[in-house]
């Protein structure tokens, strides 16, 4: 069933406006988490025109820079849990022993009480199945959150109208003694009045997390006009001391519930309000602030903005973005791409997808993107600046005979150079005109990615085992659906190659970065480019060789110079082992 578009009434203007994050559709109760070099934000997900929290699935975003989130669908929902009956609400996921581990609340059919039941999946963005067939815990009580101590001891809390924990054991789907009931004093968790029978701020949406040595328990307080507050402690479980408000009341909806994370240097504060158009207390929107620790470790007032955070680094147009990636979108929706994956879709004339922070270096030459319409089709207008800013290229799309009939379409460009906001405006005739999947820039003088099928969901196309078994794989993926595996290698040089003889500039640096995962053992792995030039060939190492696990990806990356004399034969990128056959995944592979 298509999702009534929730923008599609914003003017052009408040685009600059990146909070909240997500405007494709309502998402609440942000439960962030960093990994491998990205941060994962795990949401509820509000039905359209809901008047009491309706809710039926997970959804997850991603981002590397903190302002553009790519939308990895909905991994997780009610019918994961063969033993719940409704409310898919509030949740939080962790990673351990090389597992991602969903905590959620939902209806137990048996009982009628709330518990809380696991998902699991090897992969961030799923798909995760019950890892239990029962709920972990029940006790009628919501809003599950899990803190992994330095020594390895995990704590499950939850609770509303109390606050509970038990410890995990190491599988993470178990425990060790009983619930056990944190005391709500005033002097650990502050005064309330007005309410009878709840002497104390605490409401609900536990978030407990340690930094330098002290604990933090932020939550919502005070329903039903929420603002979020916090308390701290010296061990885990307490006891605590309430140290005052985050975040005010504020935003359009009654409840608030935070996250908190560090990534890349900085603290970020996620949240949620009824910010969109149609938004409220049962139709609310994440949104996230950059924020920093008072000197004395104290959290400061954090109050909601429209602008959110600064982006970290800036996006790279020269390898495959996915269109579902974005700061901003206005007017349009996602849905499962029948090629895999997420495709941007029901796109009507106007409506377009702000990029920011796109790094286009000395210039773009060209644009490609993957493309689908059941009807006339239309263009696609790639502007700087603004939805309705510099033209500086557009592509026509044409009618494929189906919206998942995908076909790829390329058009020059010119005039976009330096770090810009790229706006993807879609125009054309009335109704729907077609579906994006992904897009890519080119550049001529050797710019750009080198490397086809870097991002591998393009199966093994591209890629060539110099020895053992070259495959595709859906099991594990550093972004998108797939990654390339090599496996049954027999001497250290063995492993994923590419010709790229005839993409070489003599004398010019190229920066290489690549994702590596191990298959088995812990192998040394580094990427190498061999040269063969007038009969004699000799090896360049293009980054440091680093260690591999089977537990998460390792990224390769350096940058080398790459000339030779005489009449170049034959240049082949490669990643392999500096010793051993152990086998190993790769993904997201750029050579530019």
């Amino acid at each position: 069933m298509s999702l009534l578009c929730v923008v599609a009434l914003l003017p052009v203007a408040p685009a600059r406006a990146d909070n909240p994050l997500v405007q494709t559709i309502y998402t609440a109760d942000p439960a962030p988490l960093v990994y491998n070099g990205r941060v994962y934000l795990y949401t509820g997900h509000d039905e359209d025109g809901s008047t009491y929290f309706t809710m039926r699935d997970w959804r997850v975003f991603s981002s590397a820079d903190m302002v553009n989130w790519t939308d990895h669908g909905s991994p997780m929902s009610l019918a994961t849990f063969s033993w719940a009956s409704q409310d898919a609400w509030a949740g939080h996921t962790v990673y351990r022993n090389g597992k991602f581990y969903w905590y959620v609340p939902v209806k137990d059919r048996a009982s009628g009480q709330m518990a809380i039941g696991v998902g699991v999946s090897t992969s961030p963005t799923g798909p995760f199945s019950d890892a239990l067939g029962r709920p972990l815990v029940r006790n009628g009580e919501i809003d599950p959150n899990v803190f992994i101590d330095d020594n390895g001891q995990a704590y499950l809390y939850w609770g509303n109208p109390n606050l509970w924990y038990v410890r995990l054991n190491t599988d993470m789907i178990s425990y060790s003694g009983s619930p056990t009931q944190i005391p709500l004093t005033t002097a650990g968790f502050g005064t309330r009045t007005g309410t009878a029978g709840r002497p104390t701020l605490y409401e609900e949406a536990p978030w407990v997390y340690k930094r330098n040595g002290l604990y933090y328990n932020v939550y919502a307080a005070k329903c039903c006009s929420e603002f979020i507050a916090y308390s701290t402690a010296t061990g885990p479980t307490g006891p605590w001391t309430y140290r005052g408000t985050v975040m005010p009341t504020q935003g359009g909806s009654f409840t608030n519930h935070p996250g908190v994370i560090d990534f890349q240097g900085g603290s970020y504060f996620f949240y949620h309000n009824g910010a969109l158009p149609g938004g409220g207390g049962y139709t609310r929107s994440v949104a996230v602030e950059k924020f920093g620790y008072n000197a004395d470790g104290t959290i400061p007032t954090i109050n909601m903005t429209t602008t959110g955070p600064p982006q970290v680094g800036t996006l790279d147009p020269y390898v495959r973005q996915e269109a579902e990636t974005a700061a901003w979108s206005s007017g349009v929706e996602t849905e499962p791409a029948g090629e895999g994956g997420i495709n941007v879709g029901y796109i009507e004339n106007g409506d377009y997808v702000k990029v920011r922070g796109v790094a286009f270096g000395n210039g773009a030459t060209g644009f490609t993107a993957r493309v689908a319409s059941g009807s006339g089709g239309g263009r696609i207008e790639l502007r700087l600046g603004s939805a309705t800013g510099t033209l500086v290229g557009t592509c026509d799309v044409p009618g494929t005979g189906g919206w998942q009939t995908w076909t790829t379409v390329t058009c020059p460009v010119s005039g976009a150079t330096g770090t810009r906001d790229l706006f993807l405006r879609f125009t054309g005739g009335s109704g729907n005109l077609f579906n994006v999947n992904w897009w890519q820039f080119t550049t001529s003088g050797g710019g750009g990615n080198q490397l086809t099928n870097g991002d591998m969901e393009g199966g093994t196309t591209g890629w060539t085992a110099s020895g053992g078994t070259l495959s595709s794989s859906t099991s594990a993926a550093h972004g998108g659906t797939r990654s390339l595996q090599i496996t049954g290698r027999t001497a250290s040089w063995n492993g994923p190659h590419q010709n790229v003889t005839s993409k070489l500039v003599n004398g010019r640096n190229y920066t290489t970065s690549v994702w590596v995962r191990a298959q088995s053992g812990t192998p040394s792995v580094k990427a190498t480019l061999t040269l063969t030039a007038d009969g004699t060939t000799r090896y360049i190492q293009l980054t440091p060789a680093a260690t591999a696990n089977s537990s998460g990806w390792i990224q390769l990356s350096g940058t080398a110079a790459v000339s030779w004399t005489g009449t170049l034969s034959n240049a082949s990128f490669y990643v392999e082992t500096s010793s051993g056959t152990d086998g190993f995944s790769i993904d997201d592979a750029s050579f530019q």
